[in-house]
C-alpha cells in the first residue's frame, strides 16, 4: 500500500475548494475564505487508513497554468468541486476540467477521479440526474459526493472517499460496463484460493475459510458468520458451493459483490496480505525479501521449509503414488506465472520407471535451487504462498545461511546438509553418466535421455554415519579457458577419465596440477568404463602412480554398464569426504576410511527404504 497520499481539488472559481479544505481542518465554516489554502498534512493516526494525507487546493487567480500540471501530475486523486447550484460548473466538469486532466496523465496510468458536489445546503434537489451519466461515461470517476462545507455536510465523508480512491482503487479490480472482475483480479484470485484450498480439493472448507479470515483480517469467523457468508453466495448462483464448502465461482462471486457494495477495500486488504500491489502483480519485496549471504557460505531450506513442501507435494499428489505425474506437476504449478522446471529437471533428480519426479527427486530440486540460486527459491516459495501458509514474516524464514566454510574446517565438523561434487573430465570421459548413475539410471536408461533435455547437474541423498544429506553433483565443462572460481568452488572433485581411451586420464592430471594441487578440497580420481578393456594411459604417469605422488587415493573403478541401478558405494565415499577433508587425507592409507563410509551406506539405504515404505503407508 502506498506510504502517503496527495488529493488535488479543482474547478471553477467560488464553487467552494478553498471552504471544503478549512472546513475539514477547523470543523466549523470559515467566515473569511482566502484566495488559495495553504497545503495541509494530516497525520496518518488520525486518517481512517493510517496514511499520511496531503490536501492541495488550486487557485486560479494564484497559480499559473503550468503549476496547475505539475500539481495534477503528482496528484494520487483529484477531486472535481462544482456547484450543485450553478449549472456551468456543472458543465466544466466535463467540457473542461476531465479532458484537461486527461490530457496532463498518462493513459495506462490515470488518476482516479472523484466528483464533488458541494453547496448542498443552498439546494432542495440533487446533481445526481445530471452526474450519474458523467460518471457512466468516464471510467476514471471513482464516485461522486454531494456535500456542503457551509453545514459541514459529508466533509469527512469526501476526502475519506478520496483516500479509498487510492489505496484500494476500483479500477484494477473491476468493470462496471460488463460488471464483473477484470482478468488479472481473477488470476490472483484463482492464486490465491489456490493457496488456501490446503486439501486441493477445490473446495475452501470451514477450516480453510477460517484459516483464510484469520490471515488476511486476523480474526476467525463465527459458525453463523460462515453459514451466513455460504448462503448469500447460493442465493446468487446454483455452483457457488459444494459439499459445504465454497468453490472458486462462489469465491469470485464473493469479491465481486463485496466491490459492487463499495467494500473492495475488503479485497484489496486480501490481495497484499497475498503479495499483490497496486497493479496486480506480486511485489518485489514479497517475491525478494532480504537475505544476506556472507562469501564461503551456503544456502539451504530449513526444517520447517522442508515440512512446507512435503504438505504442497502431498497436496498434488492425488494418487498417492509418491511420484508427481506430468498433469500433477502443472496443477501444482498453477499458482506461477511460468512454468518453472523444465524437461531438464527429471534428468537431474530421482523419477520413478514412467519418468515422473519422485517425493524425494522433488524435494531434490528445491535443495538445488535453494543451493545454487536462493534468490529463485525465494521468489518460488513466494509462489506457493510459504510465508503465508507458515505466518512468517517472509520466506527468508525458510532459508539457512550455513557458516563460513573456513570455521568448518578449523573444527572438523559442519551443521551443513548440502555438499557440492564438481565432476572434471575431458569429452567422452564419462561424467555424464556418472551424474545419471546417482539418480540409479543404468546405461541402458541413459541413452534414451534427449541431448536437448540433458542436466548438467544430479542430486540426490546419501547416508553418511546414519546422517541424511544431499550430494549436489556438478558437471563442468572441459574448457580450460573458461573454467572460473565458481566452477572450481566445490566441496570435492571428481575427475573422470575413461580407461579404455589412452588420451583420457591427461586431461585430469593436468587440471588436477592447475587448479587443485595446491587446494585443501579433497580430490577423487574416477577410473570410467571399468567393464571396457584397460588402455595404458599416454601419460608419463600411470594414473595410480599419479595419485600415489600426488598423496591421493587410487582410482576408484566405476561402470554404469550395469542391468540393475548402478552402485551407489563411490557417491556415499564422496559425501563423506566432503564433510570430513581432514578425515580424508589423514585416513589416506586407511582402507578403513572407504569401508565405514560403504558400511553406512548399505544399512542406511536399506533403514531408508524401511522408512519409505512406512512413509507409503501413512499416506
Amino acid at each position: 500500500m502506498r506510504k502517503d497520499v496527495r488529493i488535488l481539488l479543482v474547478g471553477e472559481p467560488k464553487v467552494g475548494k478553498t471552504s471544503l479544505i478549512m472546513s475539514l481542518v477547523s470543523e466549523e465554516f470559515p467566515d473569511e475564505v482566502p484566495l488559495r489554502a495553504e497545503e495541509i498534512t494530516i497525520p496518518a493516526d488520525v486518517t481512517p487508513e493510517r496514511v499520511p494525507t496531503h490536501i492541495v487546493d488550486y487557485s486560479e487567480a494564484e497559480q499559473s497554468d503550468e503549476q496547475l500540471y505539475q500539481e495534477i501530475s503528482k496528484a494520487n486523486v483529484i477531486c472535481i468541486v462544482y456547484s450543485v447550484n450553478n449549472k456551468k460548473s456543472i458543465e466544466k466538469v466535463t467540457s473542461h476540467w476531465i479532458p484537461l486532466i486527461n490530457d496532463r496523465t498518462d493513459k495506462d496510468s490515470r488518476v482516479p477521479l472523484i466528483l464533488v458536489g458541494n453547496k448542498s445546503d443552498l439546494v432542495e434537489h440533487s446533481s445526481m440526474e445530471t452526474i450519474l451519466p458523467i460518471m457512466n461515461q468516464y471510467q476514471d470517476i471513482e464516485t461522486c459526493v454531494e456535500c456542503s462545507a457551509k453545514n459541514l455536510k459529508n466533509i469527512s465523508e469526501l476526502f475519506y472517499y478520496a483516500q479509498k480512491a487510492v489505496l484500494h482503487p476500483t479500477g484494477p479490480l473491476y468493470c462496471p460496463e460488463e460488471k464483473e472482475l477484470k482478468s488479472s483480479c481473477i488470476k490472483a484470485l484463482t492464486r490465491i484460493f489456490k493457496i488456501s484450498d490446503l486439501d486441493n480439493d477445490g473446495i475452501l472448507n470451514d477450516n480453510e475459510l477460517n484459516f483464510f479470515q484469520r490471515t488476511c483480517f486476523n480474526t476467525p469467523l463465527a459458525p453463523q458468520a460462515l453459514e451466513d457468508v455460504k448462503n448469500v453466495v447460493r442465493r446468487n448462483m446454483t455452483d457457488g458451493v459444494k459439499n459445504n464448502g465454497l468453490s472458486l465461482k462462489g469465491f469470485l462471486f464473493l469479491h465481486t459483490l463485496f466491490i459492487q457494495r463499495g467494500r473492495h477495500e475488503t479485497t484489496w486488504t486480501v490481495l497484499r496480505r497475498f503479495g499483490y500491489d497496486d497493479d496486480l502483480e506480486l511485489t518485489q519485496e514479497y517475491l525478494f525479501p532480504i537475505i544476506k549471504v556472507p562469501p564461503d557460505c551456503t544456502t539451504e531450506l530449513n526444517h520447517n521449509a522442508y515440512l512446507f513442501l512435503q504438505s504442497v507435494f502431498d497436496k498434488h499428489d492425488k494418487d498417492r503414488d509418491c511420484a508427481l505425474s506430468p498433469e500433477e506437476v502443472k496443477d501444482l504449478f498453477k499458482v506461477f506465472p511460468y512454468m518453472p522446471w523444465g524437461p531438464d529437471v527429471n534428468n537431474t533428480v530421482c523419477t520413478n520407471d514412467k519418468g515422473w519426479i519422485t517425493y524425494q527427486g522433488y524435494l531434490s530440486q528445491w535443495t538445488l535451487t535453494t543451493y545454487l540460486d536462493v534468490q529463485r527459491s525465494l521468489e518460488y516459495l513466494g509462489y506457493v504462498g510459504y510465508s503465508i501458509i507458515y505466518e512468517q514474516e517472509s520466506q527468508a524464514a525458510a532459508i539457512t545461511v550455513t557458516r563460513n566454510k573456513r570455521i568448518d574446517l578449523q573444527k572438523k565438523q559442519t551443521q551443513r546438509s548440502v555438499f557440492r561434487c564438481n565432476v572434471l573430465g575431458a569429452r567422452g570421459s564419462g561424467k555424464s553418466g556418472f551424474l545419471q548413475a546417482f539418480l540409479g539410471r543404468n546405461l541402458q536408461r541413459q541413452r534414451q535421455i534427449r541431448d536437448d533435455h540433458k542436466s548438467y547437474y544430479a542430486i540426490s541423498t546419501t547416508y553418511v554415519y546414519g546422517q541424511e544429506k544431499y550430494l549436489l553433483l556438478h558437471e563442468v565443462m572441459p574448457d580450460f579457458d573458461f573454467l572460473s572460481e565458481a566452477d572450481l568452488a566445490c566441496d570435492v572433485v571428481c575427475l573422470v577419465y575413461d580407461v579404455s581411451n589412452p588420451h583420457s586420464f591427461e586431461y585430469c592430471a593436468k587440471v588436477y596440477k592447475q587448479c587443485f594441487i595446491d587446494s585443501k578440497t579433497p580430490c577423487v580420481v574416477i577410473a570410467a568404463k571399468s567393464d571396457l578393456h584397460e588402455a595404458r594411459q599416454h601419460y608419463s604417469l600411470l594414473p595410480h602412480e599419479f595419485c600415489r605422488k600426488h598423496k591421493l587415493h587410487p582410482p576408484q573403478p566405476f561402470t554404469c554398464n550395469t542391468t540393475e541401478a548402478p552402485s551407489k558405494d563411490i557417491y556415499t565415499r564422496l559425501t563423506t569426504m566432503a564433510m570430513y577433508p581432514h578425515m580424508a587425507q589423514a585416513d589416506l592409507k586407511n582402507s578403513t576410511f572407504w569401508l565405514r563410509a560403504s558400511l553406512g551406506a548399505t544399512v542406511f539405504a536399506v533403514l531408508g527404504f524401511a522408512m519409505y515404505r512406512a512413509l507409503l503407508k501413512q499416506r
